[in-house]
């Protein structure tokens, strides 16, 4: 086995998930993830936890929610014509496992990265909707996500498997409490701030931060942060206004999105349009109320990820990048007692940042260009 898959292992489970013996653990497993997935449940053996070991496909996903109609299967050509899906709301079987779960390790690394693109959006939606509790339970445990890399992910980021190996342990295997340092400067202005304003090209949105908490996201439960890589700070803003241009090519939902473009009036998506992808952009919109509405102004912070790789678990936390998310707020970011926005849905898109930009902290510029004014770099 390759050294770094144990490495990845190891830094997965002492220092993102801070396992500890008697820890009740479930491993989600994608399909290519079995090498990981091995180092993993050695590391768990080793420190005395509890495993129980679960299997996630995104083929297995959609054979289900093509299939289902909330009483019996039906025809794939039988499915076509249905006009909605009405799923049980919060099995108890998932629940009760939730309930007795310290730690959730969810381990990606599926065979297509575009399995579920042919389910159509009303499924997804009733699906998603209908599973709440779970989504709010999996998130009360001391959950990390992280990818193993394989060739299907390779393919999507157009390198060969080789190459992307060497790309994602850069962005893995980092020396995470040095960059928790760094981030903590961040963290520390967006906390004392009121407004955050974003300017690029045909680009100004100006956002209210005051009264929220922003996150050291350095892939440790310890810093509130559950992505393994990770890299970035995060905040969950309000009262957005102006206009954004994601410049980033990602997919979502299993569809490609490409120069989506919001305009915000009184915190509140009123105009949408995309070069590519409208309708899923248009479908995530729909989902309710809060959807239209901002959860997260995320600022990436790691240069060990160098290239846009259309995996927003990378892409998202890559240095020169600004990324916002649609839905749902973290609790992390929110006062005691206060809701931000409430959403079934949590739908990132990214600005490329690195030229004829700025980012102001209450009208001073923190970084311009993609430099933070503590490097070198940085131009004033």
């Amino acid at each position: 086995m390759d050294e770094r898959v144990r490495e990845h292992a190891e830094i997965l489970v002492d220092w993102s998930a801070r396992v500890e013996a008697g820890d009740n653990v479930v491993l989600s497993v994608g399909p290519d993830a079995h090498d990981l997935a091995v180092a993993v449940a050695r590391c768990l053996g080793e420190r005395g936890a509890n495993l129980l070991a679960t299997y996630s496909s995104g083929e297995l996903t959609r054979a289900y929610l093509r299939a289902y109609d909330g009483d019996s299967a039906v025809s794939e050509d039988e499915h076509d014509d249905r006009s909605s899906v009405a799923f049980d709301d919060d099995p108890a079987h998932e629940l009760a496992l939730l309930e007795e779960t310290d730690v959730f390790l969810s381990l990606g690394g599926g065979r297509n990265t575009s399995a579920t693109a042919d389910v159509p959006a009303e499924t997804r939606q009733a699906y998603s909707s209908s599973r709440t509790g779970i989504r709010e339970r999996r998130l009360g445990t001391r959950w990390v996500s992280t990818v193993h890399p394989t060739r299907s992910l390779a393919q999507q980021a157009g390198m060969a498997y080789e190459e992307y190996r060497e790309f994602a342990y850069d962005a893995i295997l980092r020396d995470w409490e040095s960059l928790a340092d760094e981030m903590a400067r961040m963290k520390e202005l967006l906390d004392d701030a009121s407004t955050v304003r974003l300017v690029a090209g045909d680009t100004d949105l100006t956002m209210r931060i005051d009264g929220r908490t922003a996150v050291n996201s350095a892939a440790s439960v310890a810093y509130d942060s559950h992505n393994l890589p990770s890299g970035e700070v995060f905040t969950a803003p309000y009262a957005t206004e102006g206009e954004v241009t994601f410049d980033v090519p990602m997919t979502v939902r299993g569809e490609s999105v490409r120069n989506v473009r919001l305009v915000f009036e009184n915190g509140e998506v009123v105009d949408h349009d995309a070069d590519e992808g409208a309708d899923v952009i248009a479908e995530v919109l729909g989902t309710d109320e809060g959807a239209r509405r901002l959860g997260e102004l995320g600022v990436g912070m790691n240069r060990g990820i160098d290239r846009y790789t259309d995996n927003i678990l990378f892409d998202e936390k890559m240095g020169e990048t600004i990324h916002l998310a649609l839905g749902r707020a973290y609790d992390a970011c929110l006062a005691d007692g206060e809701s931000g926005t409430d959403s079934a849905v949590h739908v990132d898109l990214i600005a490329d940042v690195s030229e004829n930009a700025r980012l102001e902290v209450d009208g001073d510029i923190v970084q311009r260009n993609g430099r933070f004014r503590w490097e070198d770099e940085f131009e004033e």
